[in-house]
């Protein structure tokens, strides 16, 4: 059996930071206010200079280098993101301009789930043995869609990407299970009216036209509750493992209350979960690459663990996945294939998953 390890990682964060005392002199809030509710201090915003383009294809050169591969040994790279540079144009494409090489080039639509959702279709290309590398990307510039007037939704968002790389392997890594879910009638509880793309030339001409984020607060974080607790207990269930055998849940940064509903949900106490949302807020399809990234980073994830991703977003769509970490070396000519023997208990439940 196929499976699609991650050995590659990367992030992306703009340099302007806007933090909770500066909203204080732009609305109707506090410092305070904003951290209970939501656990956010600051958050990242995008300048003149930057794009989901820009962010992506820093997030992307970092997952390369780890991975020891260059973009001309890609074969696919898959964008989560609904703030894509241009509407006609797929933001992997403009990513593959920028990085170079050949690689087949689409964009994946999930607001906040899309990470997960595009981790599970690279994993997909991997495990048909179409392709052997994948760079998935999970980007978002919502400050761009967020009213500066509007105090319950400006406070949430901010800007980042995050990116890995999949790489082909018969050692049990990467995605052991994978839940994707959508409620389509609770679209208009979070959603943004109208459309629009990064020109910087033109964006001040009509103004009185931007569209801005609309989020019906109660609505979501009821769904949200309910979507991330149901979806890591299935993807756990899903993977043959237990509560236990789970070693870091990475969930989606969106509030601090719906996390730890998550997390009490798997029976973790919160030293088994990653949380920075206090530094950058809710950055949608980003979130859950960034936290892997700074997780790792802080050494908090090691060889053969088994983690959580979950996520939910507009949509109203959720998603969840159990990942096995590492286990693949760094990059040769062909894709990495060992003689240790495949765990019985994952295959047998992923190929139960393949064929339902």
């Amino acid at each position: 059996m196929r499976y699609a390890a991650i050995t590659g990682w990367g992030m992306s964060v703009p340099e302007r930071v806007l933090t909770n005392a500066d909203l204080e002199k732009m609305v109707d809030t506090s410092d305070e206010w904003i951290l209970s509710r939501t656990g956010i201090r600051e958050r990242r915003m995008v300048g003149p200079d930057d794009s989901t383009t820009s962010l992506s294809v820093a997030a992307a050169t970092q997952a390369l280098e780890r991975s020891g591969i260059t973009a001309s040994d890609l074969d696919l790279i898959v964008v989560a993101t609904c703030t894509p540079d241009q509407f006609l144009v797929s933001e992997a494409c403009l990513v593959q301009a920028e990085l170079g090489g050949t690689a087949a080039a689409f964009d994946l639509g999930a607001a906040c789930a899309g990470f997960v959702y595009a981790l599970s279709t690279a994993t997909q290309f991997i495990q048909a043995g179409l392709y052997d590398r994948v760079l998935v990307i999970g980007a978002d510039t919502l400050t761009r869609f967020v009213d500066y007037s509007d105090r319950s939704t400006c406070i949430l968002f901010g800007d980042g990407a995050g990116a890995v790389v999949l790489e082909a392997t018969n050692e049990p890594r990467g995605t052991l299970s994978t839940v994707l879910g959508a409620h389509g009638e609770g679209y208009k509880h979070l959603y943004i009216p109208g459309w629009g793309a990064f020109v910087p030339e033109s964006a001040g001409i009509f103004p009185e036209y931007r569209p801005f984020l609309q989020m019906n607060g109660r609505e979501v974080f009821r769904f949200a509750v309910t979507a991330m607790g149901d979806a890591a207990v299935e993807a756990v269930e899903r993977a043959g493992l237990e509560f236990g055998d789970i070693d870091m849940l990475i969930p989606h940064q969106a509030n601090l209350r719906i996390i730890d509903a998550a997390a009490r949900r798997l029976d973790l106490s919160m030293d088994k979960v990653w949380v920075n949302l206090d530094k950058y807020g809710n950055t949608s399809a980003a979130s859950i690459p960034i936290a892997l990234f700074e997780a790792e980073q802080a050494g908090k994830i090691k060889d053969g663990d088994n983690l959580v991703f979950v996520a939910f977003g507009g949509g109203l769509a959720w998603a969840a996945s159990v990942i096995r970490w590492g286990g693949v070396p760094k990059h040769s000519d062909q894709p990495h294939v060992s003689e240790t023997p495949v765990d019985e208990a994952v295959a047998t439940a992923i190929g139960a998953e393949r064929s339902s």
